[in-house]
């Protein structure tokens, strides 16, 4: 994930789950130990949409949603995928099997956020970091068939956060799959957004 994008997560994560609209350029680069120029050119876009509005150093967030879907469009999750198979078994079955030191993505986490599955899925996404990847692999093996096993490189800031992504990163994640549930998903996310910001 680019240096932008964990500066969008963190912001999204704050106005979305921590009810918190209201930064300083400084504060984000102390935490992240990037630097000023870093946090100035990962605002830029947002800037340029109005999703956020910048006095001086500090910058509030507008427009949560269009903050989101700007994020959606420029997120690339296949460049992310570092091991994919195919397990013949149900995706709770895979759910239950995978290491404690994933991260869960997508379907899995999204079904955390609004406590029902808007339509079957057969797909389980997880990050975790790639150091770590040798202890999925010998849990599951490489295997001939679809991938319904996608395994994501995490960035060292992911599992701050959490065992499930932040409710932003999973809803534009789920934006940039291509199976025909996503959209089911995604729009029920959106409803849990929309629900928070109402």
């Amino acid at each position: 994930m680019l240096k932008k994008e964990i500066i969008w997560r963190e912001v999204l994560f704050q106005a979305l789950e921590k009810k918190n609209n209201l930064f300083t350029q400084k504060a984000l680069a102390d935490k992240f130990g990037y630097s000023l120029s870093t946090i100035f050119n990962a605002l830029k876009a947002p800037r340029e949409i109005k999703s956020i509005k910048v006095s001086g150093r500090n910058f509030k967030i507008i427009n949560p949603q269009k903050f989101l879907y700007l994020w959606a469009t420029l997120r690339r999750l296949d460049r992310d995928i570092i091991y994919q198979t195919h397990i013949n078994e149900a995706v709770l079955q895979i759910e239950k099997q995978l290491p404690q030191q994933v991260v869960f993505a997508a379907y899995t986490a999204c079904k955390k956020y609004i406590s029902f599955v808007p339509a079957d899925y057969d797909k389980v996404y997880v990050y975790i970091q790639s150091a770590e990847i040798a202890e999925i692999q010998k849990r599951f093996p490489l295997k001939k068939g679809y991938s319904n096993l996608i395994i994501l490189r995490s960035d060292p800031l992911l599992d701050k956060y959490g065992q499930i992504t932040t409710l932003a990163q999973t809803f534009v994640d789920l934006w940039n799959l291509e199976d025909w549930y996503a959209d089911e998903f995604q729009k029920s996310l959106m409803e849990k957004v929309n629900a928070i910001l109402a």
